[in-house]
């Protein structure tokens, strides 16, 4: 299950993201628009894959172009969540998308908040699992988020993190 799945999941509806078995589905932009109870709106993106997918490198180099674009001239953008497979390491262009998405913009956006999901957690025993989020972690010297599209209490706190994000900060009030 990748990146769609965890949408359907978040929002909480199972038809919401196409989905398939077949890694690279997702080839355009798709803009989500999803209400909390309390009554806060938020807007989620789908982009496409640029790691594993099956697709031909001219694909993937137009999906890096187009994922670049959005990442760099979005004002509104507020943070991005990084999906790795919680069974490997990361691979090289997570590597450099990770070390991309930290540096200072040349653009005029705000600084983004990075979230790193470690994803397919339930293939993993809980004895397998703590290291490899300790490795991912270390590897991207920040905390790693594990979660599964099977797993409520995972979904739910990074549906949390993620709208911690919409919080005004102090300084937006003054």
């Amino acid at each position: 299950m990748g990146k769609s799945s965890l949408l359907n999941a978040l929002f909480e509806r199972k038809n919401l993201v196409r989905t398939s078995q077949t890694p690279g589905c997702t080839q355009a932009i798709n803009f989500f628009e999803a209400r909390t109870r309390e009554g806060t709106v938020a807007h989620f993106v789908d982009l496409p894959g640029y790691g594993y997918a099956e697709r031909s490198k001219a694909d993937r180099r137009r999906w890096g172009e187009l994922i670049e674009g959005y990442l760099l001239f979005r004002p509104t953008l507020r943070g991005v969540v990084l999906l790795v497979d919680a069974r490997r390491d990361f691979g090289e262009e997570e590597q450099e998308l990770l070390a991309w998405l930290s540096r200072p913009s040349q653009v005029s956006r705000p600084p983004l908040n990075i979230v790193i999901a470690a994803t397919k957690t339930d293939q993993l025993t809980q004895a397998e699992l703590s290291p490899r989020l300790k490795s991912l972690s270390e590897a991207a010297s920040t905390n790693v988020f594990g979660v599964s599209v099977r797993d409520a209490r995972a979904i739910d706190r990074l549906r949390k993190r993620l709208l911690a994000f919409l919080a005004p900060k102090p300084t937006d009030l003054a």
